[in-house]
Order: structure tokens, then C-alpha cells, then sequence
């Protein structure tokens, strides 16, 4: 009989039992422990600040090369590009050189319009600018489905917490590789620091799926993984001030202080951080066992095989699949060439104030919080099932930035109603959070790990596509620039609504049949011994403790 289609059956699995199907999971979560500092509010905390670091060392760079390179040499003897359509409407313009979208806008922060008042020590033009900026993107994606991988069989915690270590003590060597070995050398520096962040995202999610039980997903998945954006609002401010005013000519500073508090936050992680409830040490016994028995039913926890081809046959996985790499193809357009629009069409750079262009990330990081309280409320109060609100908040976080875009190509010359809806639709998307971005511990909280392996993978190839596409599509000088913008914005706009519309159409919250505890391989020397404690599940029947294989 299918997993999710007996109830009887989920109830009387061996140690695991549904927790939407649990008989006492109201008495559960009453008696959850009352303490201010719980353990996994801790570990939730921490990820958040890796999350955060693994984005500032991702993004800094990108301000970082401005002060970097020789402006005015590389652009000797070239005009920049402007669209007559807006002309000039008395707004200054900082004195910039435009490139056309390239590899470099694989990075969020890779404004392709630099202030160039302050020249640096090299003579790099806007191709050699493309491959440092995107050397640290092919380390990133090529370990996503081998970190995921290794995890599943060897643990989270310390793949996460040595690869930021490697990512931060590499940050250190960016000056020495610049000037030593120049664009080469500073390209296999920032590659084996992609390489390094590789585990953040998979391994932060099977942390996830270990510690945080399902009713408080939703909250504590987007406190997470609003560390992205946190990160981006601090790098982007703090990178600029070390630019101009820090140590060894100043942009080395950025890379040797961020550098220390990455270093810090590895060390710290390793040493405070546990795998799990159970192997943590110190731990509340009350809050162990009610993270256990939310989570598994009881103490029982296993760790079989991933199966693999049961994940390439579930359709609620494509949904989560399609949804992410809509999400980031549609986000990059959304966060780099909609700037670039406002340059080269609308004669106006958010690069020549600050707090403008960190409006759109605190946006998505206050709406994200805002959201995922509403999320676990949805299910908490049983209005909502997991399905429901999972697709009920993706569809905020889908919809809205892609009616954004449609709407953004409407504006015309009207600057302020273009940076306002640029904001509005990089806040709301800030509900995939709650949506595609933690279903994958819904589907199976055993690989979650796994399956965010794969879908972010392919998510970011999916999103270097965007300035691919736009590069394209506005290279023809003989047709208006804006409608060459326009058709831009409905092609992500339609990626977005499509796959949010694909996500809705064959998503689910219900945990997969493939990851049905009953079929795992039995093995009796492993789950039993005439020593342990016997646990009691939802139906009351006492079974002998097992000693956890993962």
C-alpha cells in the first residue's frame, strides 16, 4: 500500500510516524521545552551567520574589483552607450563604463556599472573582469551533488564547517594571487573557494531536516536563509568603506577582514555545532526528544541508502526542480539587469547611492521573516495543509516578482516607479523561503540534503542563462532599446510564472513514499540490543531502541 495513502499505516510504521498523522503530536508540542536559548534556535543561528558569511565571500569581489581596476585605462579611446528614449532628465549620472551582460552577472552584486573616480593597479578590461567574477561560480556548482552526496553517508556538520574554513583561510591569499600571479592566478584562488562553499546549501539543509521540527520549518528555514540577504546588505556597505579607506591599498582589506570573521565563525561552528540531537552532547533531554519524536515518531533514526531512482520518478521533486531554477533565472534578471536597464536606458545608476541599491535585499529579508510566520501559523492552526501553504506562499514568491517585471516594463522613463517596483518584487520573492526552498524537508527529511543538491545545481546554471539571453536579445542597435528591454523582462516574467505555475500544478507537503522507513533494509544487529532503553510510539506499543546508523 502506498505510504501516503494509509494513515493506519503511517501510524504504525517502525519509529517513524508522520508528523501531520501523529495521534500525539498535539501533547508534543504542548510540552516542548520553555527555554529562551534552546539548543536548536542555537544551531539555527549559527547557519544563519554561515548563510550570511558564505554570501558576503560570494559577493565581495564584485565591489572589491572596482577599486581594483584601471578605469580609465581600459576604457581609452571608448564611448559609453546610452538610449536616447528617456534622454537626460537632469539627474547626474556617475561616470561609469558600460559592459554588456556576460558571465560576470552570475553574481549578484556584479553591477556592471562602476564608479570609476578611484583608479586601481590593474589593466583589466571587461572580459578578464567576467572570468574572475565567474571563477568562483564553477567551484560553487561542480561540488553541489557530491557535497550532497557525501553528507548523506558521512554527516553535515563538518563538510559545512571545513569547507567555509578553506573558503575563509583562501579569502586571505586574494591579494597575493592578484599581484603575484595576476588573472590567472586570482581565478584558481577564488575557484577553490567556490569549491569550498560548495556544502553551504546542501548540508545547511540536511542540518535543517536533523534539528528543526516540521511546525517550526517554515520561520526557522527563512531566519536561515535570510543570511543571504543579510550578508549582502552588510558586504555591500562595509566592502565599499574598506575599499577606499582600509590597510595594503585598501581593497586587500576587504578580503583579510572577511577573511578573520569567516575563520571565527568555521572554528566556532566546528566546536559548538553538533551533527544532531542525539550526538549533542549537552542537550535538554526534553528538547531531544521532542525535536525526536516530532521529527522521527520516536528516538529511532535511520540512514539508508538514498534512492535514487525513486527521486528521479517523484514529480514533487521536478515541481521543487523547476520552481528553483525559474526562481534564479528570473531573480538574476530581476537583481542585475534590470540595473543595467536603469543605466543604459533610463540614464540613472542605483550604484550612485548605497541605500538604494540595499533597498531590494532588505526588502526580501524582512518579507522573507514577515512570510514564514505566517507560513507555520497556516499549518499550526490546521486551516492550511503543508501542501496548501507551500503553495500558497511559493505563488507570493513566484508570481509577484514576475508581475514586477511585466509591470517594470511599462514604466517608461518614470525612474522612482521603477526602483519601486524593482523593490516591491525582489520583497515578495522573498516567499520562496517558505515555499520550493524548504518543501524539500516536507517531501523527505532524510534527503533533504540530496534533493537541495541537485535542485540548486541546476538552479544556478539555469540562472547564468539570464545575462546570456539579455546580452542577446539587446545587441541589435538598429530596433528601440526599450522594446529590446521589454521583450527581456517578459521572457523572465514568463519563466517565473510558468514554473510557479508547474510547482503549484504537481507540488506536494506530504512526505514521499521513496522515503518510507518500512522499506529501509532491515538490520537486526544494528537495531537492536538487549541494553537499550525501549521506546514507545504514537500507537503505544514499546519496541527496542536503535542505535543510530547516520
Amino acid at each position: 500500500m502506498p505510504f501516503r495513502r494509509s494513515s493506519l499505516n503511517h501510524r504504525h510504521r517502525d519509529g517513524h510516524v508522520l508528523v501531520w498523522n501523529q495521534r500525539n503530536l498535539n501533547e508534543s508540542l504542548e510540552q516542548q521545552p520553555q527555554r529562551c536559548f534552546a539548543t536548536r534556535y542555537f544551531v539555527t543561528f549559527m547557519l544563519f551567520l554561515g548563510m550570511a558569511n558564505a554570501y558576503v565571500m560570494r559577493t565581495n569581489m564584485s565591489v572589491a574589483i572596482v577599486a581594483m581596476v584601471n578605469h580609465t585605462a581600459i576604457k581609452s579611446g571608448q564611448e559609453e552607450e546610452y538610449d536616447d528614449e528617456c534622454g537626460d532628465r537632469d539627474i547626474p549620472i556617475v561616470s561609469s563604463s558600460y559592459k554588456a551582460p556576460s558571465l560576470s552577472h552570475i553574481d549578484k552584486l556584479s553591477d556592471p556599472f562602476q564608479d570609476d573616480s578611484q583608479d586601481g593597479e590593474f589593466e583589466w578590461n571587461s572580459a578578464l573582469q567576467g572570468y574572475i567574477l565567474s571563477s568562483f561560480f564553477y567551484g560553487y556548482v561542480i561540488t553541489q551533488i557530491p557535497f550532497g552526496i557525501l553528507a548523506k553517508k558521512y554527516g553535515s556538520m563538518r563538510f559545512l564547517g571545513y569547507g567555509m574554513l578553506i573558503n575563509s583561510v583562501f579569502a586571505f591569499l586574494v591579494p597575493v594571487a592578484a599581484r603575484q600571479g595576476g588573472v590567472w592566478g586570482l581565478c584558481a584562488v577564488r575557484f577553490i573557494q567556490g569549491l569550498g562553499e560548495g556544502p553551504i546549501v546542501p548540508c545547511t539543509h540536511a542540518m535543517l531536516a536533523k534539528w528543526i521540527p516540521p511546525n517550526e520549518r517554515s520561520r526557522m528555514g527563512a531566519a536561515v536563509y535570510a543570511g543571504a540577504q543579510f550578508g549582502t546588505i552588510i558586504s555591500m556597505p562595509l566592502s565599499g568603506l574598506l575599499a577606499e579607506y582600509g590597510f595594503d591599498g585598501g581593497w586587500p582589506s576587504i578580503f583579510y577582514v572577511f577573511g578573520i570573521v569567516g575563520t571565527v565563525w568555521s572554528i566556532a561552528f566546528l566546536f559548538f555545532v553538533h551533527e544532531d540531537p542525539s550526538s549533542h552532547p549537552s542537550i535538554d533531554e526534553r528538547e531531544k526528544k521532542y525535536i525526536n519524536d516530532a521529527l522521527w515518531g520516536s528516538d529511532v533514526v535511520k540512514s539508508p541508502p538514498i534512492p535514487f531512482k525513486a527521486i528521479m520518478k517523484s514529480l514533487p521533486f521536478y515541481a521543487i526542480l523547476f520552481a528553483h531554477m525559474g526562481h534564479n533565472y528570473g531573480y538574476e534578471t530581476l537583481m542585475t539587469e534590470l540595473p543595467t536597464y536603469m543605466k543604459q536606458v533610463l540614464r540613472f545608476s542605483l550604484k550612485s547611492n548605497g541605500l538604494l541599491s540595499s533597498l531590494p535585499y532588505l526588502a526580501m529579508w524582512l518579507f522573507s521573516m514577515f512570510i514564514s510566520v505566517v507560513a507555520d501559523w497556516m499549518i499550526s492552526s490546521k486551516r492550511f495543509t503543508h501542501t496548501a501553504t507551500r503553495k500558497m506562499i511559493n505563488s507570493i514568491g513566484q508570481y509577484g516578482p514576475g508581475i514586477a517585471l511585466i509591470a517594470a516594463s511599462y514604466t517608461g522613463c518614470d525612474r522612482a516607479l521603477t526602483l519601486a517596483i524593482l523593490t516591491i518584487g525582489v520583497g515578495l520573492n522573498g516567499g520562496i523561503y517558505s515555499g520550493f526552498k524548504i518543501n524539500h524537508l516536507d517531501l523527505t527529511p532524510r534527503f533533504a540534503g540530496f534533493l537541495m543538491s541537485i535542485t540548486n545545481c541546476l538552479a544556478n546554471l539555469a540562472g547564468l542563462l539570464a545575462p546570456i539571453a539579455a546580452g542577446h536579445l539587446i545587441s541589435d542597435p538598429s530596433k528601440p532599446m526599450m522594446g529590446q528591454w521589454q521583450i527581456v523582462f517578459f521572457i523572465a516574467a514568463f519563466v517565473y510564472i510558468i514554473c510557479g505555475t508547474f510547482y503549484n500544478i504537481f507540488g506536494s507537503g506530504e512526505r514521499q513514499y521513496w522515503d518510507n522507513p518500512e522499506d529501509d533494509e532491515q538490520k537486526p544487529a544494528l537495531q537492536t540490543t538487549s541494553t537499550t532503553t525501549p521506546q514507545r510510539l504514537s500507537n503505544g506499543r514499546s519496541v527496542p531502541a536503535a542505535i543510530s546508523s547516520s
